[in-house]
């Protein structure tokens, strides 16, 4: 089990739970929601992934001896100190399921404790949250567009850091990758792992041929020759050729070859020519070279012969969208076991909350089983009855509105923590894996457009609604 630093957090927070211990406030209680505003990349969908680490951290949250005496030394009390030597997080957590599809303003997390310990870990579950959903849509979107392809993430030495790598990675395998080049990923997580050559052992060699045929014979079972090094198709197709058929003289299989530079499209063709024309129809091509969804799109589109694309730095990094910009913000206090809806208003209309603790519903067209949009609700309202018809408008153009005959509702939050413990055991990656692939399937192919995807509509019930424009309203007239 991983030992995670509770000052992992902003200095701020330290602040304020030490105003709420000095004011006598620190038992009050509140609901906080974590929440994205806008999906990146341009995307028409995001995939929940992090939850297995939050949860993690939650559950180990403690404050070290050490902790303490630096704490000390920027001059917080002794008695706030000896209230944090023994704390433990004892909230309890609602979250979706990892892997889910989800959509800006949603509630994909709601933590209800103590505003005390719901401060300290809002900073920690952002970073967790923000870093690998990010990284699970980038590979989603990638996994659109190469169709059944293989997909290998290849991006450790490009990412910000250890944990960004090994976290991203499992987050890349979530979002629809088949496997990884970092060792420490298959070991922890059970991903499979990949990997070819590099150029650097090619160059080791007097002779491009002697290092294919060295490393097949130590390798059988992921024999991939790197062809590009010299000249791809006059030298390193046709030694990767002439080492196939010598060993298979000695019963190893070359499983395929890798092209890493030049034009993958033309290179790809010309080589799956080559191999063919020598009987070579099982060796498989291996593409890399800065590969991100655009380009894969690109390369499918104009024929290329690529059997599995190896992605780096575009996926890892989230190459063209560093942060996803999640937020968590308090939606609700309970006083004496009355629950009071708390409101933030913006003159920035996106960044209005919705107030209140609240529960999350994805309507679903009996007939066609696809989503017809998210559904957000008052904690206390019942849903319409099984027959009834349903109103869905635009919380925000309220005029937009259509009416789902024939659905069912499914909730998408669940009790995943109890007073600081889990409920239930914390499912397998592969599990995880294969509910993403489940849920995704549920949308519209319209919404999975890479380029300008349809908009899918997340709206609140008009009970919410109207308790949202009440209290905006209250607000802007004080």
């Amino acid at each position: 089990m991983e030992s995670y630093n509770a000052l992992h957090t902003d200095y701020y927070q330290l602040n304020m739970m030490q105003t709420y211990f000095n004011k006598g406030l620190h038992e009050k209680r509140g609901v906080f929601d974590m929440f994205f505003r806008k999906l990146p990349f341009g995307n028409g969908f995001a995939v929940f992934a992090g939850l297995e680490e939050i949860l993690d951290y939650l559950e180990n949250l403690k404050f070290t001896e050490s902790d303490l005496k630096y704490l000390k030394e920027k001059g917080f009390g002794e008695e706030f100190l000896n209230l944090l030597k023994d704390f433990k997080f004892h909230g309890d957590v609602y979250a979706v399921r990892e892997g889910e599809i989800v959509f800006p303003n949603e509630p994909i997390l709601t933590i209800e404790g103590t505003i005390f310990e719901a401060m300290l870990v809002e900073t920690a579950i952002l970073n967790i949250f923000n870093h690998e959903t990010l990284i699970a849509t980038k590979a989603a979107r990638i996994r659109e567009v190469s169709g059944n392809k293989t997909l290998a993430e290849f991006g450790a030495r490009r990412a910000h850091g250890f944990g960004a790598a090994l976290r991203g990675t499992r987050a890349t395998y979530i979002g629809g990758f088949d496997g990884t080049s970092l060792v420490e990923a298959g070991k922890r997580f059970g991903i499979p792992v990949i990997g070819t050559m590099s150029h650097a052992f090619v160059q080791s060699f007097e002779e491009e041929l002697d290092s294919f045929i060295a490393y097949g014979e130590e390798n059988e079972g992921n024999v991939i020759l790197l062809v590009d090094t010299y000249d791809t198709l006059k030298i390193g197709v046709p030694n990767a050729i002439k080492a196939a058929k010598i060993l298979s003289k000695k019963g190893i299989k070359v499983d395929g070859i890798r092209l890493d530079s030049g034009d993958l499209a033309y290179l790809s063709k010309e080589a799956r020519k080559m191999l063919d024309e020598e009987g070579l129809q099982d060796i498989k091509i291996v593409a890399s070279s800065d590969l991100d969804e655009n380009i894969i799109a690109t390369l499918e589109l104009q024929g290329g012969k690529i059997d599995t694309y190896a992605v780096g730095t575009k996926v890892i990094t989230a190459y063209d969208q560093p942060a996803l910009g999640g937020v968590y913000k308090l939606s609700e206090t309970i006083e004496e076991g009355i629950r009071i809806p708390k409101i933030k208003v913006s003159d920035n209309v996106e960044k209005i909350i919705t107030p209140g603790r609240k529960k999350l519903y994805r309507i679903v067209n009996q007939f066609t089983g696809k989503a017809e949009g998210d559904y957000i609700t008052r904690f206390i309202e019942v849903l319409p009855a099984e027959g009834e018809n349903l109103l869905l408008f635009d919380p925000i153009h309220t005029w937009k509105k259509k009416t789902v005959e024939k659905f069912y509702a499914v909730e998408l939050q669940e009790r995943v923590m109890d007073a600081g413990k889990r409920v239930k055991e914390s499912p397998q990656i592969e599990e995880i894996r294969e509910y993403k692939i489940k849920a995704l399937s549920n949308f519209w192919d319209e919404h999975k457009r890479l380029i300008n995807p349809q908009e899918y509509y997340v709206d609140l019930s008009q009970e919410l609604w109207e308790l949202k424009d009440k209290m905006i309203k209250e607000r802007k007239s004080n």
